[in-house]
């Protein structure tokens, strides 16, 4: 008799601990279901504070690894803008709509050329002076002097990397043009004359993109000039420019063109006050110009010093231009959106004869905000 209670007791045992393991299983069943997606967990993670988003990835792993990813990846670049008075510099999030400010007195006297990686490379004309400089870090590296007047200048990638080199082009006849290059630790310039197969105003160039080892340059007209360093090599490739807009504005027309790179591919934006923004990408195979419908998982950031091209957002940033001015004391920065075929804020278009092109250009935003705290 005690035998049979102690098996009917050690059945009950095991059943109370199944039962136990089955409730245990269910519960984990259960919170698996009301997880999120990750997809819609990047999207909300994208939204949050940096301070914010520090505090979601402390609640578990997975968390942890998404909020972690978001805070690399879904960074647009800021803007940056340049005082007329005074050496305190502002810097705006179009993704947080937050504005930062700097004090850089040591920027004072100096016009931005253009901005990339994280890099400004800015001219003293008083001096002649042309260095780099890091916001952030406030790290300067000095360049050879040369005179700048008003053309354009660009460099291939951040003057700490062994393959950073700077060009500039300028117009010197009808048929000639003065190429100058150099590397960050140089003591000069090597600058050539180069022969100039189309006269005139078309070798006026004054837009400029590094691409696959060559510098682009487009021409105020729209003729496709390439140089490459390692040749020392200039042609204007017979590309046929392409189509401006109709009722693009002559007065402003040398403001309101705008040229990209990425992976390998050119994109130009054509703008006009009354007019949506027309965007071409270049089929190097064919030479020439396709209109673009849509931009796809890609976004552009157009500025007349310097203009970027991103794929890594998320959210709705994706498929839109952004443009370097910011309405609404700081709460939206003007865009066009190729889904919806509209600036916003509505009636926001971008016009470029009221703004000086020098005031502003995009830059990679910091990775530490504590440099603003």
């Amino acid at each position: 008799m005690a035998g049979k209670r102690r098996k009917k007791t050690k059945l009950l045992s095991e059943t109370g601990r199944g039962n136990r393991q089955v409730s245990k299983g269910q519960r984990d069943a259960q919170l698996t279901q009301s997880q999120l997606p990750t997809e819609i967990l990047e999207v909300i993670f994208s939204k949050l504070s940096l301070r914010d988003n520090i505090r979601a990835s402390a609640v578990c792993r997975e968390w942890l690894a998404i909020a972690v990813s978001v805070r690399m990846a879904n960074k647009p670049p800021w803007l940056m803008f340049f005082p007329k008075y005074g050496n305190l510099y502002e810097f705006y999030d179009l993704s947080q709509r937050k504005t930062y400010w700097l004090e850089l007195p040591e920027l004072d006297g100096s016009r931005v050329c253009c901005a990339k990686d994280g890099w400004l490379l800015l001219y003293k004309p008083r001096t002649q002076s042309i260095f780099f400089c890091c916001p952030y870090t406030r790290e300067f590296i000095n360049l050879p002097k040369l005179e700048l007047m008003y053309q354009i200048i660009t460099f291939s990638a951040a003057p700490t990397s062994p393959s950073c080199i700077l060009f500039t082009i300028k117009h010197v006849s009808p048929t000639i043009v003065e190429v100058s290059t150099c590397r960050p630790g140089k003591t000069e310039w090597t600058t050539v004359n180069c022969q100039n197969r189309l006269p005139f105003v078309s070798s006026i160039w004054n837009k400029l993109v590094y691409c696959q080892g060559l510098f682009y340059c487009l021409s105020l007209t729209g003729w496709l000039g390439v140089y490459d360093p390692e040749k020392s090599t200039w042609a204007v490739h017979s590309v046929p420019p392409p189509k401006c807009l109709e009722n693009f504005s002559v007065k402003n027309w040398w403001k309101g063109k705008f040229m990209a790179e990425h992976n390998g591919d050119i994109f130009v934006i054509y703008t006009c006050a009354a007019t949506n923004p027309v965007i071409y990408k270049l089929d190097q195979t064919n030479k020439v110009w396709v209109k673009m419908r849509t931009l796809g998982g890609m976004a552009l950031f157009a500025n007349f010093l310097s203009s970027h091209a991103r794929t890594d957002l998320l959210g709705t940033m994706t498929n839109n231009v952004y443009f370097s001015k910011v309405r609404f004391y700081g709460k939206r920065c003007v865009s066009y959106s190729l889904n919806n075929g509209r600036y916003y804020p509505r009636k926001q278009h971008y016009d470029w004869g009221e703004q000086d092109p020098y005031e502003s250009v995009w830059i990679e935003p910091p990775e530490d905000l504590s440099t603003f705290l």
